[in-house]
């Protein structure tokens, strides 16, 4: 393990630093001709690392750590690494040296078209759900107080005809005197006796029981109620002692003898997709068994998030083998599938919640340099995944060392899993206007979410750290309180890039003490807010856009503000008034 942290460590010294001065002095080695003394005198001053030139070595994990020399990590003991600046100008890609490439064993693959459906077939995922044609809720059919449960569980089998409670029901002691009293009248009225009768029926009494009361010619105090149909218990509604009204739900049931199970299929495959196709599906927790069965029903909404439409089928379960929420796999059998799509090895893909990232190798380079790509993936099959978007045939994705070059893009500030909101500032994108679609509702909700933000760029004004962490805190609370529903098509799907970098760069807050990494996430968290009010539109007090040039290392950065006069959440103290006001939100 030691051996292996060394090799890393090595790979990402040698990024970036000297990208073109290795291939000058040993890419040419061979070929190149005796250099006058001047030339040559140039050329060692380029190929000659300077003398006394100040050094920073920092964790590939935790980049927070800086220090003039080499040793271990202070919080998770791995070897520290030097940090060096990259030369490539574009945010999203990573230049390294043919020895650091060589060192961190990076790997690459060419991505092509293959079949993923195996001729005339296609995979599936989906779960298996309740036939929710097959719910059902057991009601009291007189009004009382349940003085026994047989059923008192959920989940617990329930039969139809079987016992669940003991009530005492007043209206059933009253229809019992009524029969016993036109009983004694029966020669004079017999019409009326069978009235009585039809009474207690109507009640859901057996005419058993009302011959046993005949018969006895007294009453009965509690009565059984039985189960109307059969099912498993989703839901208990009473307890030993409650009064229930009639028509009052004791149990909600589901019935398991025949399920559903839903398969999802993206919207390009629904040109291939009917009616009546067969599935054969298996699931992880049935080995060695196969189930058949048809599509039913093709829902006609697709999933605006997933892309997905749901493919419904219906399965006899009188063994109770499928049970809810199931993982199922599926293929579905049909001649007019000949599709082939990109697919790229598991091994590329970076996690990270919603998005997937991969590396891509820039084509017709001299000094080997890596892309930051973002890529929708579609249901894995075996070693790979189906690309939606993101990728090209053609193209060369990095299948080993792909956390080594994330970690060298996080520690020079580019685009990475952890860093991606760096594309946002640094990328001049038009941010486009949903001002006179979103609800008031919706803008009083990101109002709500300013609010809170200006309590943390107060924090920082005042540089307190401490005092920062728990007014992110509060951001974070309000982020999570915006209603993404409210907006619809574009403007949803626009809403939901930013409030990716909202939360993540908030929450990052609340776990960090360094005032000049909080700064630094405050500064990517400013900016999608900055574009989620100018998209989006604000009700309630205005808000002054300010800019600040000399901010992480004259980068610049911009922030929100209530009041005009500037107050730099950058500097703090230090340079209090360095800045200037880009623009304003008013009051709508």
């Amino acid at each position: 393990m030691q051996i292996n942290k060394k090799i890393i460590g090595t790979a990402i010294v040698a990024v970036i630093i000297g990208l073109g001065l290795g291939y000058l002095i040993f890419g040419n080695q061979n070929t190149r001709k005796p250099l006058t003394e001047n030339h040559q005198h140039g050329m060692e001053k380029e190929a000659s690392p300077i003398p006394n030139a100040e050094e920073i070595w920092t964790c590939s994990m935790h980049p927070q750590i800086r220090q003039p020399e080499s040793g271990d990590c202070a919080i998770c003991g791995m070897d520290l690494i030097l940090l060096e600046e990259n030369t490539s100008d574009d945010p999203l890609v990573l230049q390294m040296t043919k020895s650091a490439v060589k060192l961190a064993n990076i790997q690459t693959t060419t991505v092509g078209k293959s079949t993923i459906e195996t001729g005339s077939t296609m995979r599936l995922s989906g779960k298996v759900q309740a036939d929710e044609r097959r719910a059902s809720s057991q009601v009291a059919h007189v009004a009382g107080r349940i003085e026994k449960l047989y059923v008192t569980f959920t989940s617990e089998q329930v039969n139809k005809g079987q016992k669940l409670a003991e009530i005492y029901s007043p209206d059933l002691i009253s229809a019992q005197r009524e029969l016993l009293e036109a009983l004694k009248l029966q020669d004079l009225n017999p019409d009326l006796v069978e009235a009585t009768r039809k009474k207690l029926r109507y009640l859901k009494i057996s005419n058993s029981t009302i011959q046993n009361i005949e018969d006895k010619g007294s009453i009965q105090e509690t009565f059984t109620l039985y189960a109307d149909a059969s099912g498993i218990v989703s839901d208990r509604k009473v307890s030993v002692g409650d009064y229930i009204a009639k028509g009052e739900p004791l149990f909600h049931l589901m019935n398991l003898s025949q399920v559903w199970v839903l398969f999802d299929a993206y919207e390009e495959a629904l040109g291939h997709i009917k009616k009546g196709d067969k599935i054969e599906f298996t699931t992880p927790s049935i080995s060695n068994k196969t189930f058949t069965t048809s599509i039913t029903f093709i829902d006609p909404i697709i999933d605006p998030m997933t892309r997905v439409v749901s493919l419904r089928t219906e399965v006899r379960n009188s063994s109770r083998l499928l049970k809810p929420e199931m993982l199922v796999y599926g293929i579905l059998k049909n001649k007019g599938l000949q599709n082939k799509t990109l697919t790229v090895p598991k091994s590329a893909v970076l996690w990270t919640g919603k998005r997937s990232v991969v590396y891509v190798k820039v084509p017709d380079t001299e000094i080997p340099s890596y892309q930051f790509r973002e890529v929708q993936l579609g249901e894995g099959t075996g070693n790979g995944y189906p690309i939606m978007s993101g990728l090209e045939a053609g193209e060369q994705v990095v299948t080993n060392g792909s956390f080594t070059i994330d970690a060298a893009a996080q520690l020079n500030n580019q685009a990475s899993m952890m860093n991606r909101n760096v594309t946002i500032k640094k990328e001049k994108v038009g941010i486009p206007n949903f001002q006179k679609e979103t609800p008031d509702v919706f803008k009083k909700q990101l109002n709500e979410v300013t609010n809170a933000y200006i309590q943390l760029k107060d924090a920082l004004v005042a540089t307190d750290g401490r005092k920062a962490i728990p007014t992110a805190e509060i951001v974070v609370a309000r982020i999570d309180m915006v209603d993404m529903k409210l907006l619809k098509g574009d403007a949803h799907i626009y809403w939901m890039e930013q409030l990716d970098a909202l939360q993540a760069h908030s929450q990052k807050i609340t776990k960090i003490e360094d005032i000049e990494e909080q700064r630094k996430q405050f500064g990517f968290l400013s900016t999608a807010l900055i574009n989620s009010i100018e998209a989006f539109g604000t009700i309630g007090n205005a808000f002054y856009v300010q800019h600040c040039p000399m901010a992480f290392g004259n980068e610049g950065a911009d922030w929100l503000a209530v009041e005009e006069a500037i107050q730099n959440p950058y500097f703090g103290d230090k340079m209090m008034k360095c800045g200037l006001v880009k623009k304003t939100f008013s009051n709508e």
